[in-house]
């Protein structure tokens, strides 16, 4: 299993692997039916449509799910996707080449522990750099969600708008490539 991304943090080495559904699934399952997940996700299903999401997720043109593991323990979850091709884009003034990001910490010791900053800095670092049109990195929390909004401000996003979305009102946040 060879990592996407993979960084050295104060707490341990992150690393980021594409997910699979054979392998994935189960955890996956736990972490969305948990209630503080289930409140912002919006996804307490069973376990098959758990897996169809995850299969969905893995073959979109414009979507990659990931796992975070920390110190080879799988704890978080992520989507990274090209948020200008994404339905987000009709919400918001997108730019070409704008990369997204979703994520969520799953067992609950992780969650409150301030982990989410270093791994929000590393994964938005790494899709700039893999990808040199993308000029910033954008995400959409719940404006609810204080936590994840404090997470992003910290790992050096900025809230730009609120925005109306289908399923929620949120805080736009966007992380600019330095110097863009």
């Amino acid at each position: 299993m060879a990592a996407a991304c993979r960084v050295r943090l104060d707490v341990g080495e992150f690393s980021l692997h594409p997910a699979e559904p054979d392998r994935d699934t189960d955890a996956l399952h736990t972490w969305m039916n948990d209630p503080e997940v289930a409140r912002f996700w919006e996804m307490p299903w069973p376990r098959d449509p758990i897996a169809g999401y995850l299969c969905r997720q893995r073959d979109s043109a414009h979507s990659t799910p990931y796992v975070g593991f920390l110190d080879g323990v799988a704890m978080s979850y992520w989507e990274l996707y090209r948020a200008d091709l994404d339905p987000l884009a009709r919400h918001y003034p997108a730019r070409h080449g704008d990369a997204g990001v979703h994520l969520l910490l799953g067992p609950p010791g992780y969650r409150g522990r301030g982990l989410g900053v270093g791994m929000l800095r590393a994964v938005s670092s790494w899709q700039l750099d893999i990808d040199p049109a993308a000029t910033r990195v954008v995400a959409e929390p719940d404006v609810r969600n204080a936590r994840s909004i404090r997470a992003f401000e910290r790992a050096g996003f900025r809230r730009s708008a609120e925005i109306d979305l289908p399923d929620k009102h949120a805080a736009l946040m966007i992380r600019d490539r330095e110097g863009s």
